[in-house]
């Protein structure tokens, strides 16, 4: 039929991100009837389902008419004649290469106007047909996110750009057969000063090799080399610079190689390269799937037993998500609420907090996406559930922020930190909807001069708290065999944390440098508590997993004990410390810089550590290796000072804040808003810290907990391996991992790196 907003609409080809893969307000998708209604106006996907018609909602706020609405249909695979598989794409970088949509998939097109009440519309009419042609070609705003993440930054390093060769010589097909000092055929790294062939280290899940170009290294000192079987005629490869222990960028590989008788041009591709080997790693670690008896365990579908797909290392985020929507606040904030929002927003859903994780919640919790999918061989038999692919939440977490914003794989916990804050900054004007409110608690931190005696006492409010776990190695029978611990109690852990520790301590009241006794202890308790194990131990400089198992005698953990008293009667305050220049101990800060850490960063570990020697710094660098590098140990600037002054706080708060911050003004503007004013000497009394609106959580006693639910990591380093989560649910513990979900009678809770505790 005619249709006058054909005319008066503004139909152009996209110049903007186009959403057409699911709805940004659901996860419904092109695969699922009827399909998804893509704006013709601003791109937008809505879905058309009965009971949410998110596309009907986007009209209403926008007033834009036309819809191309996209059903995708999965085309049955052609049988071939032979068995032989046609070769892998090429690859040239680490990107994702775009498939062929149009060889897996029919889609189903039409245009409908809203305007004129949904009327499917002849799309030959105006400029339509452009307009469709663009969007149906177009990548996606979800690819083009999933390729910028993807794409490794490598950078080029001193040693690369100035690379001095030995002269010219052509290296004979022999030479590069093999390792030079083995028989290995594969991952080979050829050395581009002396042209040395040896095999690389030995990586899980990829090649075997024996370390000869390490130590062909070690020998010569030649830093920088390339691995054979990446190389590809585009004149990109793995190259890697020992000197910096990284992977780097070589602006000249084809002149290096040519050196020895290489031209790139003529290369192909054979190998899979460092980090695709290390994206399959952590897709491969795995927890087990079965019973003790090899039965498989039993798959759970419905509204919260629903899985996210791993979209490539980012089982951290899953886990993370799986727990807070199993927590009641985050369902009550963003489930129940999520289409009165919808409805109201004025931001675009793709980059509105709110509506993300609305949608999340629905996703999770509604049980529409958690359906058993039929396998192909049997129509009564199925493989699991798809889960939901959370790619647009990820997108917007991640914006801005140097590691979530890629593919790699992150720490779980830091990422619950982030989580956390971000939720809590975009609830700010808004704090009784804040749902992270019940990970908020009081603690209190006492120190006491050993030689006067006097004490001071501070509070900070925080949302979790990091536990040594002490490790004694069990001495094994059997030279060579892996090395175990023994076990110790979740108590046990809990009194390390909250112990006396002795610090060096310069007396404001003495006058002189002496040692004080400080310990941390919970002025109140939160709802939710969210508990880090420290399962690291730096050996040899460089930081390791210890896996000691962490028991729980008992079902619930009492915190009373833990509980702080504040000042007492009988207790004499230690005067107010003015801000002075930090000492330093030098022959360590040489020592540091000495390793290849900034000088600044060895700095700010000496001080924080209280200047108590060289490997006591280090751990401390290696446990705070991601922190930014804004350090200025000489105290905040009179402007950053002056900054927050005229915002209205005090010289003493504004300098507190920037102290807390490492001197970040924007974190100590959000420190200054999170942290009201409080008597930092006294600390708060039980009394007063229950009924204030200065201090989260709750006094009040007996303090039980009950394990809600555990983050495991399985992997050598937090930075690669694989994430699970196991909560407990239904008077069951269910194990979420990634969009496989299953009845998990016996959760390995001794191994687990962060514990959700619920206060009962």
């Amino acid at each position: 039929m005619a249709c006058p907003h054909i005319s008066s609409a503004s139909l152009v080809a996209p110049s903007t991100q186009v959403h057409k893969e699911e709805c940004t307000l659901c996860f419904d998708s092109q695969d699922l009837a009827p399909g998804i209604d893509v704006c013709l106006t601003c791109f937008n996907a809505g879905c058309d389902s009965p009971d949410r018609k998110h596309a009907q909602v986007h009209y209403q706020k926008t007033k834009h008419p036309l819809v191309l609405n996209i059903y995708r249909l999965l085309k049955d695979k052609p049988k071939r004649a032979d068995a032989t598989e046609e070769p892998p794409q090429k690859i040239s970088k680490l990107a994702i290469v775009p498939e062929s949509d149009k060889d897996k998939y029919e889609f189903v097109t039409k245009v409908k106007c809203y305007a004129c009440g949904g009327v499917e519309i002849d799309k030959s009419l105006g400029n339509l047909s452009v307009v469709i042609d663009s969007v149906m070609t177009s990548l996606s705003a979800s690819k083009q996110s999933e390729i910028k993440a993807w794409e490794e930054e490598i950078t080029a390093c001193d040693h690369t750009r100035n690379l001095e060769q030995d002269p010219p010589k052509n290296l004979e097909s022999q030479a590069l057969a093999h390792c030079n000092d083995c028989e290995l055929k594969e991952n080979l790294w050829l050395c581009l000063v002396c042209g040395n062939l040896g095999c690389g280290r030995q990586q899980h899940g990829g090649l075997d090799g024996n370390g000869h170009g390490l130590a062909h290294f070690d020998k010569t000192k030649h830093p920088i080399s390339c691995k054979l079987g990446t190389i590809t005629p585009e004149g990109t490869a793995d190259v890697y610079c020992y000197l910096c222990d990284d992977s780097k960028l070589d602006p000249f590989l084809g002149k290096h190689l040519a050196n020895f008788g290489i031209n790139v041009e003529s290369q192909q591709k054979t190998e899979k390269n460092l980090t695709e080997l290390q994206l399959e790693q952590n897709l491969q670690f795995d927890f087990s799937m079965t019973t003790e008896d090899g039965k498989d365990l039993e798959r759970l579908f419905g509204p919260g037993y629903t899985g996210i797909k791993n979209l490539g290392n980012s089982c951290y985020m899953a886990s993370v998500l799986q727990v807070v929507f199993s927590l009641d606040a985050f369902q009550q904030r963003y489930y129940p609420t999520a289409m009165e929002h919808q409805s109201q927003c004025l931001l675009e859903p793709a980059n509105c907090l709110q509506c993300q994780l609305s949608k999340l919640a629905d996703g999770l919790l509604s049980g529409r996406y958690s359906q058993p999918v039929q396998t192909d061989e049997t129509e009564n038999e199925s493989r699991g559930q798809d889960g939901i692919t959370p790619a647009m939440f990820k997108t917007l977490i991640g914006e801005g922020h140097e590691e979530f914003a890629t593919m790699r794989q992150q720490d779980a916990f830091e990422f619950f930190q982030h989580l956390i804050t971000t939720i809590e900054r975009k609830e700010y004007n808004k704090p009784e909807n804040d749902p992270t409110k019940i990970f908020k608690f009081t603690t209190q931190q006492r120190l006491q001069c050993l030689d006067c005696k006097r004490v001071r006492y501070s509070n900070n409010n925080e949302s979790n708290i990091s536990i040594p776990v002490p490790a004694r190695k069990i001495k094994s029978a059997e030279e060579g065999s892996e090395e175990s611990y023994e076990p110790v109690t979740f108590e046990t852990c809990l009194e390390s944390f909250t112990a006396d520790s002795m610090i060096e301590y310069s007396c404001p009241a003495c006058n002189k440098k002496t040692h004080a006794v400080t310990n941390m202890r919970f002025v109140t308790f939160p709802e939710v508590l969210i508990v880090q194990t420290r399962r690291f131990e730096v050996e040899n400089w460089v930081p390791r997993k210890i896996s000691v198992p962490v028991l729980f005698d008992n079902e619930i953990i009492n915190f009373d004990k833990y509980i702080a008293h504040g000042k007492q009667e009988n207790e004499e305050r230690l005067p107010e410390e003015n801000p002075a220049e930090p000492t330093i101990d030098k022959a360590a800060l040489d020592q540091l810089i000495m390793m290849g850490f900034p000088e600044i960063r060895c700095k700010k570990a000496l001080i924080a550590t209280g200047n108590n020697g060289t490997e006591i710094a280090m751990n401390w660098l290696i446990e705070h290796i991601d922190d930014p590098d804004n350090t200025d140990i000489s105290g905040p600037s009179e402007a950053d000072i002056t900054t927050l002054t005229d915002m209205g706080f005090t010289q003493n708060r504004a300098k507190k804040a920037l102290g807390e911050t490492n001197n970040n003004v924007e974190r100590a503007i959000e420190w200054l808003f999170t942290h009201p004013e409080e008597d930092s000497n006294e600390g708060l009394s039980l009394q007063s810290s229950h009924n204030s609106n200065n201090a989260f959580g709750d006094s009040t006693l007996p303090a039980n907990y009950r394990l809600h639910s555990v983050i495991s990591h399985k992997g050598t380093s937090l930075h690669c391996g694989h994430y699970v989560v196991h909560v407990y649910k239904d008077q069951r513990w269910v194990l979420y991992n990634d969009n496989k979900v299953v009845d998990a009678s016996k959760p390995p809770l001794e191994e687990a790196y962060i514990y959700i505790l619920r206060r009962i």
